[in-house]
C-alpha cells in the first residue's frame, strides 16, 4: 500500500493494518521529510487520544492529514506506532 499527497509517497508497507475503513501504516514506512507535528488531538472512546502531523509538501501544507495514537487503549494496543491519513491522501495499493 502506498499513502500519495502532491505526487510524493508519504508512506508505503506491505504491512497495513485496516481499522475502520483506514489503512494505518507502520511509522517506520512513512517519509519523516514530509511530517511535522501538530498540536491537535482528538478523542476516540475505544482507541483514546489521537495526535496528528500536519504534511508539507513542494511548499503545500496539509493540517491535520495524518494521525497516530501514541499511547492507546488496550483494546488498540496493536496499532501503537502505525499512522493513517485523510483529507485528500489517496490510498492505493
Amino acid at each position: 500500500m502506498k499513502a500519495l499527497w502532491n505526487n510524493q509517497i508519504l508512506a508505503e508497507s506491505d504491512d497495513t493494518i485496516v481499522i475502520e475503513g483506514n489503512h494505518y501504516f507502520p511509522r517506520q514506512s512513512i517519509n519523516e521529510e514530509f511530517f511535522k507535528e501538530s498540536n491537535s488531538h482528538t478523542i476516540c472512546p475505544w482507541k483514546g487520544q489521537a495526535s496528528y502531523y500536519s504534511l508539507a509538501v513542494d511548499g503545500e501544507t496539509n493540517e491535520d492529514a495524518a494521525w497516530y495514537y501514541p499511547d492507546p487503549k488496550e483494546p488498540a494496543k496493536g496499532f501503537k506506532d502505525y499512522v493513517a491519513f485523510w483529507k485528500g491522501v489517496e490510498v492505493t495499493s
